[in-house]
């Protein structure tokens, strides 16, 4: 199968939609320049390897889930529209604060099973 520019940019649109995320915010989160990705729109060049790689950790999917076109694990999820939200300020956060929240969740579960 021969990927495409047209690929590329699909998948990349359908990841921000999924994140409600623009390509500012993929920028800072993917830690690259806004005009790097405003040139693979704009220009319709093709991201190098690094640069795909820096996309796919900020959206905290491999290269592989990225190039999953036909089997899209996002199509699998049917988030509520809180859920989303959870899951979006959740990757906001710095490790320390996702750290603190996952202990605070443990508390949680563990206080509703006891009780």
């Amino acid at each position: 199968m021969e990927i495409t520019i047209d690929d590329i940019i699909n998948r990349i649109d359908e990841l921000l939609e999924f994140n409600r995320w623009t390509l500012y915010k993929l920028a800072k989160e993917a830690n690259i320049s806004y005009s790097t990705l405003s040139n693979i729109y704009a220009r319709r060049t093709f991201p190098s390897i690094p640069t795909l790689y820096s996309i796919c950790k900020g959206f905290n999917i491999s290269l592989s889930d990225f190039f999953n076109f036909k089997e899209n694990p996002l199509r699998d999820y049917d988030y509520e529209e809180f859920e989303q939200i959870l899951i979006n300020d959740y990757r906001s956060l710095s490790q320390r604060n996702k750290d603190i929240l996952r202990a605070y969740l443990d508390a949680l579960i563990n206080s509703s099973k006891n009780q």
